[in-house]
């Protein structure tokens, strides 16, 4: 009894440190938003006595938070809606259509994750702005797609390919187009793997400070995340105005994370399966 015990502490241990380390950013960066200044200069890790929400109020109005949000929440979903389709109708292509090249645009695909954005950044600049899309929605949605597109059409190839291969073909000869077999066969069996990596594309989308800072640099068009790192040089000498947005930015991930895990953590490993 003492050895399964003992293994179960040694597991535990390092989880719950783990557990704790995670957690104690968040509540500390909340309990910090809810202090005035002058509390947070006399002891910044004592708990906030009484609570203040004014900071939430600060952040949301004065330091323009709810324009950033907006934003944020144009882009994102528009951006996420195109990495399904796209994804979807690709991973069923390269996993169940033979035609000549297929293999090697999996692998194009494949090698396209392990190129940093860094590398493509200065060229993707000139391109948007020669194309008119700097500084505008579609060319940040844009950017988003074909950033994210490599892991989306991984996964949902990964996915796909565990579907037998008898069902598309049954569908086929009851009479069914290529389109017919995706939207009325592969959509809802996916339909698993599609909101996995939906939530993964969501987090990526919403994470993101690189991409938006280079493709929208007017402080209008910002998103969520860029106008949170604006508020640094901001409000400076006001810690608690600058927690107070951090975590108007981390609580709709936050939110994503609680009610989705078990479809991220499926997420992934959708494409661990051999594809």
């Amino acid at each position: 009894m003492r050895g399964p015990r003992a293994s179960r502490w040694l597991l535990a241990a390092p989880m719950a440190l783990l557990a704790l380390a995670t957690v104690y950013p968040l509540v500390f960066t909340a309990n910090v938003a809810m202090k005035t200044r002058n509390d947070y200069i006399l002891d910044r890790f004592s708990p906030a006595r009484p609570p203040h929400g004014d900071n939430l109020v600060t952040a949301w109005t004065s330091a323009d938070m709810g324009r950033y949000f907006v934003n944020s929440l144009v882009v994102v979903p528009v951006s996420v809606a195109l990495l399904l389709l796209i994804g979807s109708m690709a991973g069923f292509a390269l996993s169940h259509l033979r035609f000549r090249g297929s293999r090697m645009l999996f692998l194009g695909c494949l090698a396209a994750l392990f190129v940093p954005f860094q590398v493509i950044m200065v060229p993707l600049a000139r391109m948007m702005a020669e194309s008119g899309l700097m500084d505008t929605y579609p060319g940040l949605i844009l950017a988003y797609v074909a950033q994210f597109l490599p892991f989306t059409v991984f996964l949902m190839t990964s996915y796909y390919t565990g579907v037998p291969g008898e069902i598309v073909d049954a569908a086929r000869i009851d009479g069914s187009t290529l389109y017919g077999v995706y939207r009325r066969v592969m959509l809802p069996m996916g339909r698993p793997a599609l909101l996995s990596v939906g939530i993964l594309d969501t987090l990526f989308c919403w994470n993101d400070v690189l991409i938006a800072l280079l493709m929208m640099p007017s402080p209008e068009h910002r998103t969520l995340m860029t106008g949170v790192t604006s508020l640094r040089g901001q409000y400076t000498d006001n810690i608690p105005a600058f927690a107070a947005g951090v975590l108007i930015a981390a609580l709709p991930v936050l939110l994503i994370y609680l009610f989705f895990q078990r479809q991220i953590a499926a997420g992934i490993t959708a494409g661990s399966t051999k594809g």
